[in-house]
């Protein structure tokens, strides 16, 4: 592990990076997909890795992507908002344009959190749209 470190240290020099070599931040026990984050969830390693998620802080609220496994490391790609919008429940619809508001039913054809492009179905006319989900958990469509 020492000589791993080293190496680390010396590839950090040589690219005039400075590699940062601290304890990595692990899932304590298995996550599975779309699992809430607690500090609970969270462990050390002694083993840097590189481009994992360095501080509880940054991982603590955030929903796993995909399975994260037990004493592997979190990495950032895996994590993301949690969802305030699950597939096929039924959301609101606000459309907003020069001054005219729409609000209506609609259908989630996709799951995602605030910020996230998804899928909706319009339930009156049964066409399909993509909107962003807005804090509130209502999709607003452009």
């Amino acid at each position: 592990m020492i000589l791993r470190a080293s190496i680390l240290a010396a590839l950090g020099i040589a690219l005039g990076t400075t590699a940062t070599l601290a304890d990595t931040l692990v899932a304590a026990r298995n996550l599975r997909a779309q699992t809430v984050i607690t500090s609970a969830d969270l462990g050390y390693a002694a083993e840097p890795t590189m481009g994992a998620v360095a501080e509880p802080s940054d991982a603590i609220g955030l929903e796993t992507r995909v399975t994260i496994f037990a004493g592997r490391p979190v990495m950032p790609q895996d994590l993301g908002p949690a969802a305030l919008i699950d597939r096929n429940q039924i959301i609101v619809m606000i459309y907003n344009h020069a001054g005219l508001e729409i609000l209506t039913d609609g259908r989630a054809l996709d799951r995602g959190g605030i910020g996230d492009r998804i899928r909706v179905m319009n339930m009156t006319s049964r066409s399909t749209v993509t909107g962003r989900i807005t804090e509130s958990g209502t999709v607003e469509v452009r």
